[in-house]
């Protein structure tokens, strides 16, 4: 598999051999640039898959280097700012950044940023997924049964019944979310990685839509939502499905716990 590569765009060279030695070291390639002009040159000749851009380019305006990227390239950026301004933020995201990260930053979070905005760019098949279990086929397809709590989910029918056989209401958002779930029980998935496998969802570094999409998941699932026991947060994470989950595949009739 072709090594990603990333273009670190800062005029600090600290941050630049910062992100240069953590990107490298989770496998990914990086080429540098001090300015604008050098960040247009490494666009044009080596074409990285993301660009991460500080918007404090000494002499250069980060943001309207964005707007002259976006203007001839789809390549994903991250902005980066020493600064927690919402106007920049939302300026970021309107001229066409993918991301935004606010300096200081922790390592782990530039890397698990820039592997969700490369994941959504190249949209990989469900099979590349690394940590997927058994999968809730598409309705019409014969899928197992999922149940868990008393609450069973028939996939092929895009159904979730309640512990007293009424159905749950589930929305469609809400079957994806839980179907993200059932097929990874007791993994801990960072929110950047549910919006990715949730998709079809509309979204923006600034607000919580998985947090409120999880809130009313739980509403219509667990016992009591207020102290929820099926879907856990994981402080500074995201969110981990701890229900025990039985299977029973249709063709056989054969349970299985997961």
């Amino acid at each position: 598999m072709t090594r990603k590569m990333i273009l670190v765009v800062d005029d600090d060279p600290k941050i630049r051999t910062l992100l240069r030695n953590v990107l490298e070291g989770e496998g990914l390639g990086v080429c540098e640039a001090m300015n604008a002009e050098e960040a247009f040159e490494q666009i044009k000749d080596s074409v990285p898959d993301l660009v991460t851009l500080d918007i404090n380019l000494g002499a250069d305006n980060g943001l309207e280097v964005a707007r002259a990227i976006r203007a001839t390239s789809q390549v994903p950026i991250i902005m980066v700012s020493g600064k927690d301004d919402v106007i920049d933020r939302v300026v970021g995201l309107e001229v066409g950044a993918d991301d935004y990260i606010t300096k200081p930053f922790h390592t782990r979070e530039v890397v698990a940023r820039v592997r969700s905005v490369l994941r959504r760019s190249s949209g990989p098949a469900v099979s590349d997924d690394p940590i997927a279990g058994t999968p809730l086929a598409a309705p019409g397809e014969g899928s197992a049964t999922f149940s868990f709590d008393g609450i069973t989910v028939l996939p092929d029918r895009l159904e979730v019944l309640d512990r007293d056989g009424t159905s749950c209401g589930l929305t469609t958002g809400d079957f994806k979310l839980l179907a993200v779930f059932l097929e990874r029980p007791k993994r801990i998935l960072s929110r950047d990685q549910l919006m990715d496998l949730v998709g079809g969802i509309e979204w923006s570094p600034l607000d919580r839509t998985i947090d409120n999409q999880v809130a009313r998941l739980r509403k219509k699932i667990e016992r009591d939502p207020s102290d929820p026991k099926l879907i856990k947060t994981v402080r500074g994470i995201g969110y981990t499905f701890v229900g025990d989950v039985e299977i029973t595949q249709s063709s056989d009739g054969a349970t299985k716990s997961a």
